[in-house]
């Protein structure tokens, strides 16, 4: 970086009592309370804001600060240095203009979820919600921010949100898309059996509710051949009965006692592991997320495909403290100097680092304000971007509703064939870690509506 992180507080200041006065924020303070930066990065950072002095006594607070601007600048300067933002997934994944699954009904399967805007305005695209733990509860309960809500909301607006709360801009690659939203969790872990019993449901109420693909963004309990294992089957028997299952392959590589679990290791399934575009449309940037990878305990090669798993868009929950922190991080950002203070002042209790530092310089309160965006994935007061295979799936199976807009005739058999024949392998990746490569949507689609008769 060219330019220096933080600016030098003003010379009067730092004059007015140097033994006792931090050289960063220019506030008195105890002279114990003061340290000289370790290690040699740290100290140019510091010299490179205030560049008078050769030994800089800083305090503590101020030292905090820049490591954690530091680390940020570390984690994040691969994307933000080529985009102010964060691309929307329909742009980064090239997908087709004409189709947006129409027509198409996708059932999700998770912890939980949440009447998202980007699901139900301008007109509301739910239509079932089932409750594995109270069958009889109703549509009524997605309008509750529960903590177990988030992920089913994130992974459902991920493929199937239209960006209202965007301008359209952040949507997903299936926007006309239907849902059907199937709470098989609480908190924590998801139970295989819990999965088995939501994609039974989802088997039995396919025809009422015009469901054609299932997105599993969970894993089950063990490793266990898919000949016995009760998941694999229910998998195999949803696939018979004309449905694609898209399931993630999980966030943790090759590590030992962390195979591809059921869901994902069935032969029935399509498992999607991650891709890291670092938000870029240049290809030859193009890596590998930390996915799960087989061989599955069968020999099978898992994941057939890889969407991106990392700089997704996605929606933050509404009414939770994270909002609250959002909505407040993205006001102060595009607020003006002389606003910044009172901003803070009247959002008492939402961050303490905040409340703590309204009298700081402007420089280091702008500071602060970007690490916040930062450490929180802050897009803006309605969105973040999120990371994990979890959301790598919904990629596909949005994809999925294109191609079955574009052909609603095509098998499963034939929907997974051609997300493979159309992929693109990202070259001195191992063949193990992509399977085919990365889906390319605008391809599939494309072979679909060729098939079209």
């Amino acid at each position: 970086m060219s330019e220096p992180l933080i600016s030098t507080p003003s010379t009067n200041i730092k004059e007015k009592n140097l033994a006792s006065t931090c050289d960063f924020c220019g506030r008195l303070r105890d002279s114990q309370d003061l340290v000289t930066p370790d290690g040699a990065e740290l100290k140019g950072l510091v010299n490179a804001n205030v560049p008078r002095k050769e030994s800089t006594a800083i305090c503590a607070e101020c030292l905090q600060l820049l490591k954690r601007a530091k680390a940020q600048v570390e984690s994040h300067v691969a994307v933000f240095d080529q985009n102010e933002y964060v691309l929307p997934t329909p742009l980064r994944m090239d997908a087709h203009e004409a189709f947006t699954g129409r027509g198409v009904t996708i059932a999700f399967l998770d912890s939980g979820f949440y009447a998202h805007d980007d699901l139900t305005k301008p007109q509301d695209r739910i239509v079932a919600y089932h409750n594995i733990f109270s069958p009889d509860e109703d549509l009524s309960a997605l309008e509750k921010s529960d903590v177990a809500s988030w992920h089913g909301m994130m992974t459902s607006v991920v493929a199937a949100g239209n960006g209202h709360l965007s301008e359209g801009f952040y949507r997903g690659i299936a926007p006309d898309a239907k849902v059907v939203l199937v709470k098989v969790g609480r908190t924590g872990r998801i139970p295989e059996k819990n999965i088995q019993q939501g994609l039974e449901w989802i088997i039995d109420h396919a025809t009422e509710f015009g469901i054609r693909a299932v997105n599993i963004s969970a894993g089950g309990d063990f490793e266990q051949t898919y000949l016995e294992n009760a998941l694999c089957q229910t998998v195999d028997r949803a696939v018979r009965a004309g449905l694609i299952v898209v399931c993630a392959v999980g966030n943790a590589g090759m590590a030992p006692g962390h195979p591809v679990l059921p869901p994902a290791s069935s032969p029935a399934a399509i498992s999607v592991g991650g891709l890291d575009d670092q938000n870029s449309l240049d290809r030859a940037k193009r890596g590998m997320y930390r996915s799960s990878y087989g061989p599955t305990i069968d020999g099978l090669q898992k994941p057939e495909l890889i969407a991106p798993g990392i700089w997704v868009a996605a929606p933050i929950l509404p009414s939770t403290p994270t909002a609250d922190q959002a909505q407040l991080y993205s006001a102060l950002d595009a607020a003006a100097d002389e606003e910044l203070r009172a901003i803070i002042e009247r959002s008492p209790g939402i961050d303490r680092d905040l409340d703590g530092a309204r009298d700081l310089l402007v420089p280091l309160l702008r500071q602060l304000i970007t690490i916040k965006l930062r450490e929180g994935n802050v897009i803006n007061g309605n969105y973040k971007y999120v990371d994990g295979t979890s959301f790598a799936s919904p990629i596909v199976a949005s994809i999925v509703a294109c191609m079955l807009e574009a052909n609603p005739k095509l098998t499963p058999q034939q929907v997974k064939r051609i997300l493979i024949d159309t992929a693109e392998r990202v070259p001195g990746v191992e063949i193990e870690r992509q399977g085919w490569g990365v889906v390319v949507p605008r391809k599939a689609v494309e072979v679909a509506l060729a098939l079209r008769t």
